[in-house]
């Protein structure tokens, strides 16, 4: 069965991705691409105005909608999927509580499927932190998060989510972002630290040193390609669900 797909922020560096990688899957077909600054064309898809998105929705019920917006843009748009009863995957990151309450509050209505990064590969490491923080009790923990020169949020939201990771696994700890002049480190915290230069896709690092020894454990993506196949994976497994909140976690799964 062929799932079809809306596309939010599609000229962005994230929609560009999504557009490319369905354009090479079988599996998927695009009903409508939308941007604040419409008028493109990507892929062979003209580019809407999001302004339009509720009639677009109503217009070609797509079975999802795939978003990759800013925080405000993506509440909008999990409401008009909410009252249109399409299902709604995003991986835009530097939401509030507010925000996420507001995506919950669309799960009640529709298949809602949120990640902070639709990496398999981060998916693992994910693992490895949990597994790894409770057998380095004491150790301590620094997270390096480096990605291009124009994102926006710092932390990123997978360093945010391996830092929840980490406190499920340890506890509540302190996190001093940076260090600066004279500051000793204490035994809980956890140091976090986010950089930004060129065209880097994403790379997290989470290293646990003590008892003479360290572990580093790394990952690296190539291209921002990986988070767009994963979003689109995410897209043709959550299209069929009931209403509720989903991670991509089951996906793997």
């Amino acid at each position: 069965m062929t799932v079809t797909v809306g596309v939010t922020g599609a000229t962005g560096r994230m929609g560009e991705e999504v557009l490319a990688a369905a354009a090479d899957r079988d599996d998927l077909d695009v009903a409508f691409a939308v941007s604040r600054s419409p008028g493109a064309e990507v892929e062979g898809v003209t580019v809407e105005d999001a302004a339009d998105l509720p009639d677009l929705l109503a217009e070609n019920r797509p079975d999802v909608l795939v978003d990759f917006t800013g925080p405000s843009a993506c509440i909008e748009v999990a409401t008009a999927c909410a009252e249109a009863g399409v299902a709604f995957v995003s991986g835009t990151t530097g939401l509030s509580e507010g925000g996420f309450d507001a995506l919950r509050e669309a799960a009640e209505e529709v298949p809602v499927l949120y990640a902070s990064n639709f990496s398999r590969g981060i998916a693992a490491l994910r693992r490895a932190v949990r597994e790894a923080v409770p057998a380095l009790d004491g150790y301590d923990i620094e997270l390096t998060e480096t990605h291009h020169n124009a994102k926006r949020d710092a932390p990123s939201g997978t360093a945010l989510t391996l830092l929840e990771d980490i406190d499920e696994a340890r506890g509540d700890s302190p996190r001093v972002h940076g260090r600066e002049g004279e500051a000793p480190r204490s035994e809980e915290e956890i140091g976090v630290h986010a950089r930004r230069a060129g065209d880097i896709a994403g790379e997290h690092e989470v290293l646990l040193a003590g008892n003479h020894e360290s572990l580093l454990l790394t990952h690296r993506a190539g291209s921002r390609g990986v988070f767009a196949a994963g979003a689109l994976d995410a897209a043709a497994w959550v299209s069929d669900r009931d209403a509720g909140w989903y991670d991509f976690t089951e996906v793997l799964e």
